[in-house]
């Protein structure tokens, strides 16, 4: 059993590790008066710094979430370490050797278990270093100079190789003192079927390092053609590496991301390594997994939230880029900085960019040009045929959510105008105003109301928390449009594969049951229908989650397991709701905008008139293309 480390030793460590270095691993710092240093607290999401630092009395306290202590407090609580695991990591740092009161000086088997996986890491990446220059590394070797890497590259990133055998790296480290179950825990080794072998053979290894600089895991790149592996292999989840929330190249980046306030995401290894080289220092890399929510908690933590920053995504040209880029568009909102992308016109990553046209090039690249939001657009917009009314009125179907998601008003504004220009629609006030409709729906249903009792699911429930949906007809299973909204909500739940992707481009104000519609909302929070291709439980698991009280939450789960009206549930019966639903909505629109028109009578201002009279032609037509083509309309 370890023994408690001698306070005399715990009091050393804070007084050598000042907390302002310590925090500034983390985040960024500025001044605040007084002495005292503020940032976005790490703890919490805010938008304004309420995170203070006071190096004089080595504390640190947020005046958001009432988070506070020392340095030791704020390691443990940030990294989920131990006290004790915190102390080791703060007094090898500061290179204090610390003493146990149950039996003096600290013995390997006495350390805590995240602090000796560390170890584990940073001594297997020296291992793979030494084994990169023999003649097994070769392939690897290669690898780097075909791509432009040399000697002094491969050092400044710690690249490796792993040997080809089985249990190289798992016998040098038993001979370090590490057991069989650190190995495995540490996800170096596996288990074989005579006892743990080594995860990673014959690749070129890459060490992983967070935020703190501390090694917690490697990228490995296959080199031979009889690896049956994938491509590149990742180190599994373990309690040091969660691959969520790591970046490739953060403890490189950190510095001049904060300094310059500027971020640049690409998609490997090796894209990294070519824009560090090409200057562009503030590059990071997500590492085998899609750049997500706590990956931007990171960089906004680096950025501060300044409104001047920038973050510009790099994606390759191809169909999966360009998937990418709309993942990462679904995240934007959460950025207070500018986000842009950068794909090069011939479609290379930074690493054959730099290869083939130098250092400038990939300078070039990362220029920021064009908004994300700019680009999930235009992707959007391209699959319609804007020749066609009707083509150009479902490209603003979809694309109208997508602006009215932008939270800046002035922002919103302009690229509604930049839509209308984009669709070819000569009444840029109308898409304006649909855009601006769409945002206050979603802002009126950003509240959250009493939760309503779950087995009650009438709908007084939907009518008392009217923040959770658009207002509108009570719920009437007697209603054809109703019974079609309904319908069309469980094939979305229960067979997406049927309606996806035409269901995600639905708009709320389709749906015109208040309880539909919140439903609507809540499988576009989760993700839309498409997610349900991937796995059902999840997928609905997801919904309920997004839901915003009980009284939706059992409407989910209502709808998920209730049988269909139709006899032969397929793709024709699923198209038949589609069409229903939307041309109901089109119906109601082609109303609306006759009445307009009918108010605005002769004597109206002629543009005005012109606008109102070709918004109404575009309906009209797209309207009888859905009577007389059906789902190949949509």
């Amino acid at each position: 059993m370890a023994g408690r480390i001698n306070d005399d030793d715990v009091k050393a460590v804070r007084d050598a590790v000042p907390i302002d270095a310590v925090v500034s691993e983390y985040l960024q710092l500025r001044s605040a008066g007084g002495g005292n240093l503020k940032g976005l607290c790490p703890f919490h999401d805010e938008k304004s710094p309420s995170f203070q630092v006071s190096p004089s009395k080595g504390l640190f306290h947020c005046f958001g979430c009432q988070e506070g202590g020392d340095t030791i407090a704020f390691v443990m609580k940030l990294d989920h370490l131990s006290f004790s695991e915190t102390v080791e990591r703060l007094a090898a740092q500061a290179g204090i050797t610390l003493r146990y009161e149950e039996g003096g000086y600290n013995p390997a088997s006495q350390r805590g278990e995240r602090t000796r996986l560390v170890e584990a890491h940073k001594i297997a990446a020296q291992f793979y270093v030494e084994q990169l220059s023999g003649a097994e590394a070769e392939p690897g070797r290669q690898f780097l100079a075909e791509r432009g890497f040399d000697q002094a590259a491969a050092e400044h990133f710690g690249i490796g190789y792993s040997p080809v055998g089985w249990d190289h790296l798992t016998r040098f480290l038993r001979g370090k003192g590490f057991s069989d179950k650190e190995l495995l825990l540490s996800g170096l080794s596996q288990d074989g079927r005579r006892g743990p072998i080594d995860r990673f053979r014959g690749r070129l290894m890459w060490p992983i390092r967070d935020i703190s600089g501390e090694m917690v895991g490697f990228g490995a790149r296959k080199l031979r053609e009889d690896d049956n592996g994938p491509k590149y292999l990742n180190t599994p989840e373990t309690a040091i590496y969660k691959k969520s929330q790591v970046l490739y190249g953060v403890d490189l980046a950190k510095k001049d991301i904060a300094k310059a306030s500027r971020a640049v995401v690409v998609e490997g290894y090796t894209d990294v390594m070519a824009c560090h080289l090409a200057g562009i220092t503030t590059a990071i890399a997500t590492c085998g997994t899609a750049f997500g929510g706590d990956h931007i908690k990171i960089l906004r933590r680096l950025l501060m939230d300044n409104g001047t920053a920038k973050v510009i995504f790099t994606f390759d040209g191809d169909a999966a880029g360009q998937k990418a880029a709309l993942r990462a568009f679904e995240d934007d909102q959460k950025f207070a900085a500018e986000t842009y992308i950068a794909i090069a016109p011939d479609g290379m990553d930074p690493c054959d960019l730099r290869l083939a046209k130098g250092d400038d090039a990939v300078q070039d690249l990362v220029e920021p040009r064009t908004h994300l939001f700019e680009f999930a657009i235009r992707q959007i917009v391209s699959r319609y045929d804007l020749e066609t009314p009707a083509g150009r009125a479902a490209a603003l179907d979809e694309a109208a959510p997508i602006v009215a998601r932008i939270k800046s008003g002035s922002s919103q504004h302009e690229v509604a105008v930049q839509l209308a220009g984009i669709l070819g629609i000569l009444d840029t006030q109308f898409v304006v105003k649909r855009v601006a409709q769409m945002a206050r729906w979603a802002r009126d249903r950003g509240g959250r109301g009493p939760a309503a009792a779950p087995e009650r699911r009438s709908q007084q429930s939907y009518e008392n928390q009217p923040s959770q949906a658009p207002s509108g007809p009570a719920l009437n299973l007697r209603s054809p449009a109703h019974r079609t909204e309904r319908e069309l909500l469980k094939l979305a739940l229960q067979r997406p594969e049927l309606v996806s992707p035409a269901f995600d481009a639905y708009g709320e104000d389709e749906f015109t049951a208040p309880p539909y519609a919140a439903v609507r909302r809540a499988i576009e929070e989760a993700g839309g229908a498409e997610q349900g291709l991937r796995s059902a439980p999840e997928y609905l698991a997801r919904v309920r989650e997004a839901a915003p009280n009980d009284a939706v939450r059992s409407m989910v789960t209502e709808l998920a397991v209730e049988v269909f009206h139709g006899k032969t549930i397929d793709e024709t019966y699923a198209g038949e709701q589609l069409v229903q639903v939307r041309l109901r909505a089109v119906d109601r629109r082609v109303r609306e905008v006759t009445g307009t028109l009918t108010r605005l009578g002769s004597q109206a201002d002629p543009e005005q008139l012109g606008a109102v009279q070709n918004e109404l032609w575009v309906l009209q037509q797209y309207g009888q293309s859905l009577r007389n083509r059906g789902a190949d309309a949509l």
